[in-house]
């Protein structure tokens, strides 16, 4: 250390390390790159005097502290983002949080979350082995990781004008890690040796580990968070990318970002570099022997709950496509006779991002291509005129009716407490209606705009297949 009290490790028991440094800043390191010996741990607490955290030494109270705005945003793929803008220093910590950890893992598999934290250092096709860690140390940056049971995490402190290259590697490894099984058994010997450090030759750790172990008898919180070293000697690659791909996702993960940023500028940078690739016009014919008629279906992708879109969403399903009334049904059935029904359905309750679906089913002197075309008459006219107000009010008044007399039945009432609590609390239901009520007509407009591009539409077509002919003796 440069100064006794210039910086200070002091080690957490949830398995972090916290540095305290002279400048009154104070960040978090994986226990397993930072643990000190015990006698360490007694002369830092000697300096520090049993000093019990305050931050920097100006005189500045916590209630004079200045306020800092969060500005939140979802990304159409769940990414959730923060954004903090602090301007007092010219620089930007980021910060992405993988909802995973050692509670993940299953008895006979445990150690994955912290290994593969590991192998997040270890190189994509883009950036290879070592040069993430030496492109943001030549810029004058400083990264490291840290697992814990609930959760993986990964940071970066930097100088503010070296946001994209932070944002670009994080988003890189989000999905593109290349786990080399020679670099998966060259770190095997790493984590062996660091478990072999912090707990089988630690007193401190073996006796932590014996303490999880009684008191949980069925919780994943009763293994350590690096695993057995029998789990350890047996992780292989396919473990490791089943689990990257299950939990390294973005809808999985926080970006956090805060300092010296512009909020409209950091968050283009994100969508720039998370955001979904665009994916082009799908399409794909089914022929089936069974079937009776031909039905088409059109499909865009769309957010879930999360986003702020998502009352609009429900609002022009519904208008769009529930029941007699429906602009489908009125378009395609009574006034153009081409269909014998139509209809679609968006899973405003889906845990991840999901569909917005179209259907037809044609009648039988209407080509499959007339009556895709027409559906698509009906997206596009939602983009050009705006939705008048009693149309609105009507689709608004259907949905509450509905939800309203689901409180008639305790079964319904069970079943909407259960699915509002599969979202994250039943106490999101409080919410429904007041985001459904503040929905305007240029909301509608303006979403249906933003998710249903022509060149991005997936289409399917089931048609009657010919019987098969008998093959002949």
């Amino acid at each position: 250390m440069t100064g006794a009290l210039e910086r200070a490790f002091i080690g957490l028991s949830n398995g972090f390390s916290l540095v305290a440094t002279g400048d009154g800043s104070a960040f978090l390191l994986d226990d397993a790159r930072a643990r000190l010996t015990s006698v360490a741990r007694i002369l830092v607490a000697g300096l520090l005097g049993g000093l019990v955290w305050t931050g920097p030494a100006t005189g500045q109270t916590a209630s004079s502290a200045p306020q800092l705005a969060v500005t939140d945003a979802t990304l159409d793929n769940g990414l959730r983002v923060l954004v903090q803008d602090d301007p007092r220093n010219p620089i930007v910590a980021v910060q992405v949080f993988y909802r995973v950890g050692s509670r993940n893992e299953r008895p006979g598999a445990t150690g994955l979350a912290h290994f593969l934290e590991h192998m997040m250092f270890k190189g994509t096709p883009t950036y290879g082995r070592g040069q993430i860690a030496r492109l943001i140390e030549e810029n004058g940056g400083r990264d490291n990781a840290y697992t814990t049971k609930d959760v993986t995490g990964y940071y970066t402190n930097i100088a503010a004008d070296k946001l994209d290259l932070v944002l670009r590697i994080e988003a890189d490894r989000m999905r593109h890690l290349l786990l080399d099984a020679a670099e998966i058994d060259s770190e095997r010997k790493v984590v062996t040796e660091e478990r072999r450090m912090r707990s089988e030759d630690d007193p401190d750790g073996l006796v932590y580990e014996a303490m999880s172990s009684l008191a949980f008898k069925a919780h994943p919180y009763r293994w350590p968070i690096i695993g057995w070293m029998s789990d350890i000697a047996r992780i292989n690659r396919a473990e490791l990318r089943a689990f990257y791909d299950t939990y390294y996702q973005p809808n999985n993960a926080i970006l956090v970002i805060a300092g010296d940023v512009r909020v409209p500028a950091a968050l283009a940078m994100v969508r720039r570099h998370f955001a979904a690739p665009a994916i082009d016009e799908r399409r794909l014919v089914v022929r089936r022997e069974q079937a009776q008629l031909p039905v088409v279906n059109i499909a865009w992708h769309v957010p879930n709950h999360t986003s702020p879109d998502a009352p609009a969403l429900e609002l022009l399903s519904t208008l769009l496509s529930s029941g007699r009334t429906s602009r489908l049904y009125q378009k395609l059935v009574y006034e153009k006779r081409m269909v014998l029904g139509a209809g679609g359905d968006y899973s405003y309750f889906s845990l991840d991002p999901s569909l917005f679906w179209f259907y037809a089913a044609p009648l039988p002197d209407q080509a499959p291509e007339a009556v895709e075309q027409a559906l698509v008459d009906e997206i596009e006219r939602l983009k050009q005129e705006v939705v008048p107000e009693e149309e609105l009010a009507r689709a608004r008044n259907q949905i509450e009716a509905s939800f309203v007399w689901q409180q008639d039945s305790v079964f319904s009432r069970a079943s909407v407490l259960g699915r509002f609590e599969m979202l994250g609390s039943w106490r999101l239901l409080d919410d429904y209606l007041p985001r459904l009520r503040a929905v305007t007509a240029a909301d509608l407009q303006r979403v249906a705009r933003t998710y249903f591009p022509l060149d991005r539409k997936n289409v399917s077509i089931l048609l009657p297949a010919a019987p098969a002919t008998p093959a002949s003796k």
